[in-house]
Parts: structure tokens; sequence; C-alpha cells
């Protein structure tokens, strides 16, 4: 009978081996994950170089400029988090809720929401967590939650069909802002043919596209736009504030996050009765069989921070575009 050990697999992998893969994926890159973790550069190669011969496969495809997964390296990293989570949950289930939260935990979020209403209260989540580690993503782009290793995000807008898991929040209230300087140089608005004479600052997810102009619904909750000249276009909110309060034009925003600019009179309102559509609000998650105690926190401690400040969903619009 021949001596079949050396067909046999080797030891399994290490959890600080499957942390150093994970890492790798998240950050794309040998160097700033080997940082991240504490580790010498070679420590993290080596890591990955004995889980890719542990697994019998290729994880990452590597050039002098980027390491990228491969498709077995995705599936990988989806299972590895996977397992991650299901350890750091086993070591926390029989802790006391007061005893806190541990762990790292890795979140998204537009501009204006981070910067005005979610940092400004997260000294009071931490203290109540000390344990716990945030990494806050704050970007106008839309991100993508497994691939860059996301737990969570909050989303803005529209949905796009998704294998995401989506909670919805509720809708923001939009308006229509000027500048005071602005209103002071070219008058207030007060009909839609009055837009003519106006400028808007254009909002684009990404420059090169078409601002289709001034949104707003009607009453039987159909969404109609109306073209209007700008000087110019934009693609992140940061930008689309600080344009309007340099008198370049109106913008629609949601309500919540320029209060201040509004009750200081550095912004007014115009056209109230022409909105554009609530905006709806969502929190996106992976599918999984039970989501860390950590992520089930901040997700709850998010939805009670941002529900004073929105509407039902049900008044989002649905209807079609004309």
């Amino acid at each position: 009978m021949s001596d079949s050990s050396s067909s046999l697999a080797g030891p399994p992998p290490s959890i600080e081996t499957l942390q150093v893969f994970v890492r790798v994926a998240e950050l794309a890159s040998f160097t700033q994950a080997a940082q991240s973790l504490g580790l010498p550069k070679a420590s993290a190669s080596t890591a990955v170089q004995r889980l890719e011969a542990s697994l019998g496969t290729r994880l990452f495809h590597r050039t002098t400029r980027r390491v990228q997964l491969t498709q077995d390296g995705q599936a990988c990293y989806e299972r590895c988090k996977d397992l991650l989570a299901d350890l750091d949950d086993m070591q926390t289930m029989f802790q006391p809720a007061a005893s806190g939260l541990r762990g790292r935990l890795r979140a998204d979020m537009p501009m204006r929401v981070a910067h005005d209403l979610v940092v400004p209260r997260l000294p009071e989540f931490l203290a109540a967590h000390p344990g716990l580690e945030v990494e806050l993503s704050s970007t106008d782009r839309r991100v993508d939650l497994v691939r860059e290793g996301f737990d969570c995000v909050l989303r803005v807008g529209p949905l796009s069909d998704s294998s995401l898991v989506a909670r919805p929040l509720g809708a923001m209230e939009m308006v229509n802002l000027a500048s005071s300087g602005y209103v002071a140089a070219f008058g207030t608005p007060a009909s839609l043919e009055d837009l003519a004479h106006h400028r808007l600052v254009q909002y684009v997810a990404t420059l090169g596209q078409r601002c289709p102009g001034f949104e707003w619904r009607d009453e039987g909750g159909a969404t109609h736009f109306v073209p209007m000249p700008g000087a110019l276009t934009v693609s992140d909110s940061g930008s689309y504030t600080a344009a309007c309060l340099a008198g370049l034009g109106i913008i629609q925003v949601p309500r919540h996050g320029l209060e201040a600019e509004v009750l200081d009179g550095r912004l007014v309102e115009v056209l109230p009765g022409f909105r554009a559509a609530p905006m709806p609000v969502h929190l996106l998650y992976a599918h999984r069989r039970q989501l860390p105690r950590r992520v089930q926190a901040f997700m709850q401690w998010l939805a009670e921070l941002l529900a004073p400040r929105l509407l039902p969903l049900s008044s989002a619009s649905s209807a079609p575009s004309s």
C-alpha cells in the first residue's frame, strides 16, 4: 500500500493569514496592508503566498502597478469576510451588551451626510463602544460594497438593481437654494418661466455627463425637468454647495444639512412650490447568515440618528420622468 500522505492537504490557514489576505484585497496593496496591520511587507506577501499554496489557486493578479483579485480570489475574499465575522461574533456572543462592541467597522456615506450629520454625533457612539474602530468613507461616488470591503453603505437616491440587502430608512425633503448675493444680482424667480433668465449649478455623477436641468415634481407625482444654463458643472456635493454660496447659481439639495446657512441668510429658498421629489435613503449591506453585532448596532444608530430628518419613504416619487 503506497503512502498517500503527500496528497493530503496541509494545515488550514491561520486566522492571521486570512486577515492579511482580506486586508490586501481591500487595499489592493501589499505595502498598505502590511502598514495597516503593523507587519513587514514581506510578511504580508508570504502570508498570501502560503494561502495560495494551501488552496491550490492564485488569488491575485500582480503587476508592478496594481494588485487585483482573481475570480477565485474574489470568491475567497467573500468567504473569508464571512468566516472572520463569524469568528468575531463567536468571541463576543456571550459578552453582555453593556461591555460594548469590538473590532473594525467600515462604512461609506455621502459627503454632506457624513460631515453635517454623522461625524458630529459619532463621539457619543464611540464613547459607548470604546473597543470599536470605525473606518468612514465619505464620497459621492457609488462604492462597490463587496469588492471594497464595506460592512454597510448609506445611500441617498434611487437604487440600481443589486444583490445587496437594502434597508429603507425614509426620504430626504428637497429644497431649491440660491445665495443672497445671487438673488441680489439676478432677482428671485417667481415661476418656472423665470428660470430661463437664471443659472443652475449643474450637478452630475461623473464629469462628461449631461445635467437634465431644474427638477420638479407635479401634484400627480410625475417628475419634470426644465433645461437651464449654467457656467459650472460639478461632481461632488461639497463643490455643489460652495458654488451656490459663491453666487454661481441655484442648487437643489436635501433640506437638512444647510439649515445654518439658511438661518443666517447666506442662502435663501426659491420656488418652494416647485421642489424635486424627496430622495430615498437606504442602508445597504451584503447577504449574510448573521450580521456582526457591531454592524447591526451601527446601522441601528444611523437609522435613529437620521429618523427625525426623514420623511416616509412613500413620499419619494417613483413616477416616470418627463
